[in-house]
């Protein structure tokens, strides 16, 4: 007996826990991370550097090569003298070749080590594309988050006008009985009751379709009775001014980087080669060009190659690259500069909003004592319901006003936070 009761006071527990869920803006962000499905390119541009750089590093590997030929020619190498009594051999006019070639690189002007700076270059602009990327994903979570936290507050409003309105209904019930009201005052009411449980289901309705879509984006179900926690304000100070961390900053950097490293390689390509070779071949005639015969043959040595076509466009090269760095210099320039004014329209937002919301509780303590007083002129019969309801709905617009800007006032401090990241 014991055993059952633990098990339905645990059950309880958790029941009582589901219905108690909080799920924080920082919560959400963090699992959207996880399960947005790009964030599998982070594994992805990290491997792809790992392949790039064994390929580049094994540059440094000796290679072989297999070539052969079969040739006929027109005329053949002779002694310019002919030796009495003597048969000296020619090589034949039709000539075979199979050869197998070793090739060691000894010194390549920095090529490969340049072409493994390339590599994690591109490596870190692509992975600085992707923080950018991700980090766009948060401004959607705050856009879904906040509209619930608005939706929740409007329909507690509704809420709170709906009962408000049910007793306006028996009040003007009440005053039919005593011929203060007609019909068509308690039809008044009914009318605003039913516009009011029809804004209510409209309310639901986006709140649903909100919260669907904040469930796909972190990849679970938000349970019905989850409560959505407001950020406190005091957590969130302005950051009007303060220092820019977005990361398209770092991707700028890493594309200024990656042209650094590709002029570096310019210099490589106009440096000479050198390294070590060995040859073996098989083929008719050998290295002895007079002997008509098949024989093996083979050669070692070393070998210097300076390829000077490249300093033909060198010039144009860096051009290109100093105009791609003004490009990127002129896109950061941009960026600054846009997100300086958005920031700056976002701090004054958040301004605005403090200095209204002083004033909220003033207005609706002032409309709770117009709505009183027009109550109680009904009840005289010196003002009609129509009046008291418009009194009753400027109530309730207060209130929902007074939601809406502490709403709004989180949403543009998380704004601001957004666009400087600090």
């Amino acid at each position: 007996m014991d055993v059952k009761q633990a098990i339905l006071s645990l059950a309880f527990l958790l029941t009582a826990a589901l219905a108690h869920a909080q799920l924080t803006l920082d919560e959400c962000r963090r699992q959207a991370q996880a399960n947005y499905p790009l964030v599998r390119r982070y594994g992805l541009i990290e491997k792809a550097c790992e392949y790039d750089l064994s390929n580049a590093g094994k540059g440094y590997l000796p290679r072989f090569s297999l070539s052969g030929k079969a040739t006929y020619q027109s005329d053949i190498t002779r002694l310019p003298v002919e030796i009495p009594g003597i048969d000296v051999e020619t090589a034949p006019k039709d000539q075979y070749q199979v050869m197998l070639e070793l090739q060691q690189t000894i010194w390549d002007g920095g090529d490969i080590r340049n072409r493994k700076r390339l590599t994690r270059a591109a490596s870190d602009v692509d992975m600085e594309k992707q923080h950018v990327d991700m980090y766009a994903l948060n401004d959607r979570i705050n856009q879904l988050f906040f509209g619930i936290l608005l939706l929740d507050e409007q329909l507690k409003q509704n809420r709170l006008l709906q009962d408000d309105l049910g007793r306006t209904h028996k009040q003007v019930s009440d005053y039919m009985a005593n011929g203060i009201a007609t019909q068509s005052d308690l039809d008044a009411v009914s009318v605003e009751q039913l516009n009011a449980g029809q804004h209510r289901i409209e309310l639901e309705t986006s709140r649903q379709a909100y919260v669907n879509m904040l469930s796909a984006f972190i990849g679970k179900e938000i349970p019905a009775g989850t409560v959505f926690q407001k950020p406190a304000p005091e957590s969130t100070v302005s950051v009007a001014g303060g220092i820019n961390n977005r990361p398209e900053l770092r991707l700028f950097e890493a594309q200024t980087e990656q042209l650094s490293v590709q002029e570096a390689t310019l210099n490589a390509r106009v440096m000479p080669r050198f390294g070590l070779f060995v040859q073996g071949a098989y083929g008719n005639p050998g290295l002895n060009m007079l002997k008509d015969e098949f024989s093996a043959y083979y050669m070692a040595g070393v070998r210097m190659s300076w390829n000077f076509g490249s300093l033909y466009t060198l010039k144009n090269d860096r051009r290109r690259i100093d105009n791609s760095r003004r490009q990127i210099e002129t896109s950061r320039d941009v960026f600054l500069f846009n997100t300086r004014l958005q920031a700056t329209q976002q701090d004054a937002g958040v301004l605005s909003m403090r200095r209204q919301m002083a004033d909220d509780d003033e207005i609706i303590r002032l409309r709770e004592n117009i709505r009183r007083a027009a109550k109680a002129k009904v009840e005289n019969g010196t003002l009609t319901v129509t009046d008291l309801l418009r009194e009753i709905t400027n109530e309730n617009l207060a209130r929902r006003t007074k939601a809406l800007h502490e709403v709004q006032l989180l949403m543009n401090i998380w704004q601001l936070k957004y666009t400087l990241n600090n």
